[in-house]
């Protein structure tokens, strides 16, 4: 019987893990991407995911051994494909909060252009409640000539992916489909049962787009209750991080209904990634000017304060040592948005940045997972007057305070955004400390 072909539009944090476990699921797989420098890496065996991804590795060697991918820019391969996934970037405009989708109706051209009759077309992508009906399924019948639930099969079936967690949550999280037609979702329930373990949930499109931007919604404004809190420790001259250990621990010793427990988010020094910066945005897009929604934007001013909050911190800080901002040299550690990645989409440094650019300080950045920040930790320290921790890398966990006073300036600052160090021992060894929810 010969393969069933998969072409996987987008190959980056998404696309690229998908691809490899349909690969390895004994499909023959045609990984389109528009960057020819990175096709040609990846049909060179090249894992594009720098990060620390359990198995992904292991699974590429496995996969370029079999040779069941191959990586290409010529969108007329989708001619042969049964079945298309869809997992390019879907970002919203600074300027108005807008879904910007340039990528999205690219990529949508270039496959009905070239798609064939019976194919099915799935949209891993997170997408505005609306695109589906409004802009993705017009634009593949326009470029094609054939109707959805008809000539061709349409779903989206909503990628739930955090970094460092690409494979185990592809294979064991639960996902919703949404088919355009009952039909449609039954397929894709199909082909994803290759390899995915966890349940398979058929829906209407409409809805499937609800539950994925509302699901990072709801993390975004629990990401944004702790952040709030933060800042109202910091006001209280208390600890949020023994805050929020005791409003955890809200149970009983015997069982409880599981609605009465509490968990509450990690505060920090801002949110990013390609996901929950923007996808607050989405959700409310559609209907923004019939609901007025109020807290899902104050939430996201909120998070989006954080990086600034930071660099308030360091001026207290600066005015605690009795020194000037000005005649500061600053070591930012971390520049991915997220701990042992190399994801850097919309991180919360790029604001920080900003900031201390704007105001003339002097600053040098290290992240051992950023091509063009790894520079040697020990040797970037030598004459620092503060340090402030974007990312709670595992490397940052390990610098000892004895080895960073012996290298950095006098009083140094150590200004804490993921809660890396302690304050107590920080204070006690000679540091001038102010975390995020503990100054």
């Amino acid at each position: 019987m010969k393969k069933e072909t998969v072409a996987i539009c987008g190959l980056g944090y998404v696309g690229y893990p998908v691809a490899m476990l349909f690969a390895d699921a004994d499909f023959n797989v045609i990984g389109v991407d528009i960057l020819e420098d990175r096709v040609k890496r990846l049909n060179a065996g090249e894992n594009p995911i720098k990060g620390q991804e359990p198995g992904l590795d292991e699974l590429v060697e496995k996969v370029f051994k079999v040779g069941n991918f191959r990586a290409t820019s010529d969108m007329s391969e989708y001619g042969s494909a049964n079945y298309i996934v869809v997992a390019v970037q879907t970002p919203v405009a600074e300027e108005n909060k807008k879904p910007t989708y340039e990528n999205l109706k690219g990529a949508l051209k270039g496959i009905g252009q070239n798609m064939k009759e019976g194919v099915t077309i799935i949209i891993e992508s997170t997408i505005a409640p609306g695109t589906m009906e409004h802009v993705v399924k017009p634009i593949l019948e326009k470029e094609s000539g054939l109707e959805a639930g008809e000539g061709f099969y349409l779903a989206n079936c909503p990628e739930r992916l955090m970094p460092g967690h690409l494979l185990e949550n592809i294979r064991y999280y639960n996902r919703v489909v949404g088919g355009w037609t009952p039909e449609s979702a039954e397929i894709v329930k199909k082909l994803y049962k290759n390899f995915v373990e966890g349940e398979l949930q058929e829906t209407d499109c409409i809805t499937a787009e609800i539950v994925k931007a509302g699901e990072n919604t709801y993390r975004d404004v629990q990401i944004a209750f702790a952040n709030e809190m933060a800042l109202l420790c910091e006001a209280y001259g208390a600890n949020v991080w023994k805050v929020r250990e005791f409003i955890n621990n809200c149970k009983k010793v015997t069982e409880t209904r599981p609605e009465a427990l509490r968990q509450m988010h990690f505060p920090g020094a801002g949110v990013g990634g390609h996901c929950i910066p923007k996808d607050s945005w989405l959700l409310i897009h559609e209907v923004r000017d019939i609901v007025n929604p109020k807290l899902i934007p104050t939430a996201r001013y909120i998070n989006d304060f954080m990086p600034l909050h930071m660099y308030d911190l360091l001026k207290d800080g600066v005015k605690e040592a009795g020194k000037e901002l000005k005649d500061m040299n600053i070591l930012v550690l971390g520049y991915a948005y997220d701990a042992n990645s190399d994801d850097d989409r919309n991180t919360p440094t790029v604001p920080l940045m900003g900031k201390l650019k704007e105001n003339g300080i002097k600053f040098e950045i290290q992240d051992p997972f950023i091509n063009d920040y790894q520079g040697d930790i020990e040797s970037m320290l030598k004459g620092k007057d503060a340090i402030v921790v974007m990312t709670g890398h595992d490397q940052y966990k390990e610098l000892s305070y004895e080895k960073m006073l012996k290298l950095m300036g006098k009083k140094p600052l150590i200004i804490d955004g993921r809660n890396i160090f302690n304050k107590e021992e920080a204070r006690e060894k000679g540091f001038i400390y102010k975390g995020v929810g503990n100054i």
